[in-house]
C-alpha cells in the first residue's frame, strides 16, 4: 500500500500527465488508475480492467514515464495490474424473501434495428477509435470487461451507430441473448403508460430481466425525477446481475444537467468515452 510521501508524488506526476494529453483522455483513461507503490526506480499502478491495462501501455507508457522523469528526474519502470473483483463497487443485495421474477421474452427493440448500423459499416478514425473499439470488446463478452460503456459526443458522430452495432454483434454471437435497444424517451413513455396503467411491476420485470439495456440519449433522463429513480433501481439490478449496459449521451455524465450525483456515479463506474469531430 502506498504511503502519504509516494502519493503525493503520483500526484504530481498526474499533473504533469495532465498537461500532456487532453482533458478527456486523462479523464477518461487515467482517472481510474490507482498507485499501489512508487519508487525512483518503479511505479506499481492498479487499472479497472485488461483493456485500459493494454491501452495505457501501448499509449501511454511514454507519457507517464516523461511525467515521472520530470518529478523523479529518472525514468522509471512502470508496472500495472487489473484490480481483482473483490475491490469493485458492489450494490446492496435485493431484500431478502422476494422470489424471482420470471424469465420474460425478449423485448421488442425499441426503436428497431438499421441492418447497416454494424461495425463493418463504421468508419474508424482517431476521433472514435477508442470508442469503438470499446464498443467492440462489449459485443465480444457483455457484461465482463467494463459496465456501463457510456459513449458520449455532439450529434452526427456515430453514438447511435456504435450502439445499434453492439445489438447486431450480441444477437449474430447469443441469439437467445435478452437484448433491448431503445431511446431515452422510449423508456420515459414505457414508465409514464406503465404507471398510467398499472402495470409498474411487469415494466420492471422486462426491463430488469435482461441481458443488455443500451439506451440512446441518456441525457434526458435528467427531465424526470420519478423516471431517475426508477432507471436506478433497474441499473443496480443489471449491475449486480452482471449484465451490461451501453449507454449514449451529448455530454459527459458530469456535464448532464439536473443528473443526481448517485446516477453520475454509475455512469462512471466502467469506461466512460467521447466520439470527437473530426
Amino acid at each position: 500500500m502506498s504511503s502519504t510521501a509516494e502519493r503525493e508524488r503520483w500526484t504530481r506526476i498526474l499533473e504533469e500527465i495532465s498537461k500532456a494529453v487532453s482533458r478527456q483522455h486523462y479523464e477518461t483513461w487515467f482517472r481510474s488508475v490507482g498507485l499501489k507503490s512508487l519508487s525512483d526506480q518503479r511505479i506499481e499502478l492498479d487499472v479497472p480492467s485488461k483493456f485500459v491495462r493494454d491501452w495505457l501501455l501501448e499509449y501511454y507508457l511514454a507519457t507517464i514515464q516523461e511525467a515521472a522523469l520530470r518529478v523523479l528526474n529518472r525514468r522509471p519502470e512502470v508496472a500495472m495490474s487489473v484490480r481483482t473483483a473483490s475491490t469493485m463497487p458492489t450494490l446492496p443485495a435485493p431484500p431478502a424473501g422476494l422470489a424471482p421474477a420470471p424469465r420474460p421474452e425478449t423485448p421488442s427493440l425499441g426503436l428497431g434495428l438499421n441492418p447497416r448500423y454494424t461495425f463493418d459499416t463504421f468508419v474508424v478514425g482517431g476521433n472514435n477509435q477508442l470508442a469503438h473499439a470499446a464498443a467492440l470488446q462489449v459485443s465480444k463478452a457483455p457484461g465482463l470487461h467494463y459496465n456501463p460503456l457510456f459513449v458520449h459526443g455532439t450529434v452526427g458522430l456515430g453514438k447511435t451507430h456504435l450502439l445499434q452495432a453492439v445489438c447486431h454483434a450480441i444477437r449474430s454471437r447469443q441469439p437467445a441473448a435478452r437484448i433491448c435497444y431503445l431511446s431515452c424517451e422510449a423508456f420515459v413513455n414505457d414508465y409514464i403508460s406503465a404507471v398510467a396503467s398499472g402495470t409498474l411491476e411487469a415494466f420492471r420485470h422486462r426491463y430488469r430481466q435482461l441481458d443488455v439495456l443500451l439506451i440512446d440519449d441518456i441525457q434526458f433522463l435528467s427531465k424526470t425525477d420519478k423516471c431517475q429513480e426508477e432507471f436506478f433501481h433497474t441499473f443496480n439490478a443489471l449491475y449486480n446481475a452482471q449484465k451490461q449496459v451501453v449507454l449514449s449521451s451529448d455530454s459527459a455524465p458530469s456535464e448532464i444537467p439536473a443528473l443526481p450525483e448517485r446516477l453520475i456515479s454509475r455512469f462512471q463506474w466502467g469506461l466512460d468515452v467521447s466520439i470527437d469531430k473530426p
